[in-house]
């Protein structure tokens, strides 16, 4: 890179004064500084750029290597679920034709032994609520339905007494 030190900037400083003058010098001093903050900025823009690219591409290798990884595994599992199918039907296959009686030591048919669902049938009139009514009470939440002429009854405002 360029070597400037004190010397050779005092020099241009001492050149640029003569060549320019010093009513110019301090616009062409700004003017130049703006310049270099620009270049400065496209030279780090055009380094996050090159950065970005190189972390884009270890991004896309690293994706292909996951994607390999996740089809051997997806083929693997298929091969042992092949092999499990095959191991199964050679293992059930005497069992298929012949018929099943699912009756016990005491002669009960099968569909006694596993009875079948019935639904407790709640009482929905006697259901409390979830919410308890010690809660209910400090928070002012309403405990009873009241009907809309008692609403209005109890919010109305009372006419108040006439003056004199």
């Amino acid at each position: 890179m360029i070597d400037l030190g004190i010397s050779k900037l005092a020099l241009i400083g001492v050149v640029a004064l003569v060549v320019i003058g010093p009513e110019k010098l301090p616009r062409v001093a700004r003017t130049v500084g703006a310049l270099l903050g620009k270049a400065q900025r496209y030279v780090a823009d055009v380094k996050a750029e090159v950065n970005r690219s190189i972390e884009l591409d270890e991004l896309k290798k690293m994706k292909d290597s996951v994607e390999k990884a996740a089809r051997d595994v997806e083929s693997s599992v298929q091969d042992t679920t092949q092999d499990f199918e095959k191991s199964w039907s050679e293992a059930t296959a005497g069992l298929d034709g012949g018929t099943t009686d699912y009756s016990d030591s005491l002669g009960r048919i099968g569909d006694d032994l596993y009875p079948t669902y019935r639904h407790p049938r709640k009482n929905w009139r006697l259901k409390k609520g979830a919410v308890p009514q010690w809660y209910k009470s400090r928070n002012g939440v309403r405990t009873r339905a009241q009907s809309g002429a008692a609403r209005v009854a109890r919010f109305r405002p009372r006419p108040s007494s006439p003056p004199r």
